[in-house]
C-alpha cells in the first residue's frame, strides 16, 4: 500500500463527493471521485485505490451491488455511506462485505478516523490469496467450491454452509497453518469494525467443527490456539 492512502468517494450527489475528496485530501490522503458504479469500475481500472467510501443510494447499479462484486473480486476495504438509519440496513450493508459504515448526515472528522481505522486494520490482516479465488479446494474429504459456496463431500454430498460458516472457512484455508486471532477473524470473515464478542467466533468455529470433522470432539482441522485463536491444520490444495 502506498504511504498516502489512496481513497475512492463513490456518490451520485456532486456536493458531498467533491466536498469530502476536498476534506480527505486537507488532511492527508490522495482521493479520486466517481458519481456512479459505472464511473467508479473505471476509476479502480485505471488507480491503485486503497479504500472506497461508497454510497449505498445511487441510481441504476447501487451501493450494495457494487459493494458485492468488490467483494467478491478484489480485498479493498469498503465504508458504505448509508442515510437509512435502521439497523436492519446497516446489518445488510455489513452482510454484503463492508468493512463499516457510516450514516448520513455524517462528520467528516469522524469519517476520516474510520477510513484511517479501517486502512490500519488491512494492514495488519495476515496475508491470504490475491486476489480471492473463484476456484475449488480441497482439503480432508472435502471440496469447497467458492463461486458456487457449496461444500461437497468426497460421495458429492452437499452440506449447507451459513455465510458466516464459509467466510470462516474460506479465511482458514486461504492461510493454512497460520494462527488467526479471534479479532482477525472477525475482520476477515464479518467485514465490519469489531465486536466485543469473542464468542461469536468460538460459536461459529464449533458450528463448522460439526459439518467438517469426522470427530467434532476431537478436532484435526480446525485446531485452538491457547491464547492464540485458531490454526487450519489440514492440508489445502486447488482441486
Amino acid at each position: 500500500m502506498e504511504a498516502t492512502p489512496h481513497v475512492l468517494v463513490v456518490d451520485d450527489h456532486r456536493e458531498i463527493r467533491e466536498a469530502l475528496a476536498q476534506y480527505l485530501e486537507r488532511h492527508g490522503m490522495r482521493a479520486s471521485i466517481a458519481e456512479s458504479a459505472i464511473a467508479a469500475r473505471r476509476v479502480l481500472g485505471a488507480a491503485a485505490i486503497d479504500l472506497v467510501v461508497l454510497d449505498v443510494m445511487m441510481p441504476g447499479e447501487d451501493g450494495l451491488q457494487l459493494c458485492r462484486h468488490l467483494r467478491a473480486t478484489t480485498r479493498l476495504p469498503i465504508i458504505l455511506l448509508t442515510a437509512m438509519a435502521e439497523e436492519t440496513d446497516r446489518i445488510v450493508g455489513l452482510e454484503v462485505g463492508a468493512d463499516d459504515y457510516v450514516t448520513k448526515p455524517f462528520n467528516p472528522r469522524e469519517l476520516l478516523a474510520r477510513i484511517r481505522a479501517v486502512i490500519r486494520r488491512s494492514q495488519s490482516l495476515p496475508p491470504g490469496r490475491e486476489p480471492p479465488s473463484a476456484g475449488v479446494r480441497r482439503f480432508d474429504r472435502w471440496l469447497l467450491d467458492d463461486g458456487r459456496r457449496q461444500l461437497v463431500d468426497e460421495e458429492g454430498v452437499v452440506t449447507p454452509l451459513s455465510t458466516g460458516e464459509f467466510r470462516l472457512l474460506v479465511a482458514l484455508l486461504e492461510r493454512p497453518g497460520m494462527v488467526l486471532s479471534r479479532d482477525q477473524l472477525l475482520d476477515l470473515t464479518q467485514g465490519r469494525r469489531s465486536v466485543p464478542f469473542e464468542r461469536a467466533v468460538d460459536n461459529q468455529v464449533s458450528r463448522l467443527r460439526k459439518k467438517i470433522e469426522r470427530d467434532p470432539k476431537d478436532p484435526k482441522l480446525i485446531m485452538t490456539v491457547w491464547g492464540g485463536g485458531y490454526r487450519f491444520a489440514g492440508k489445502v490444495e486447488d482441486a
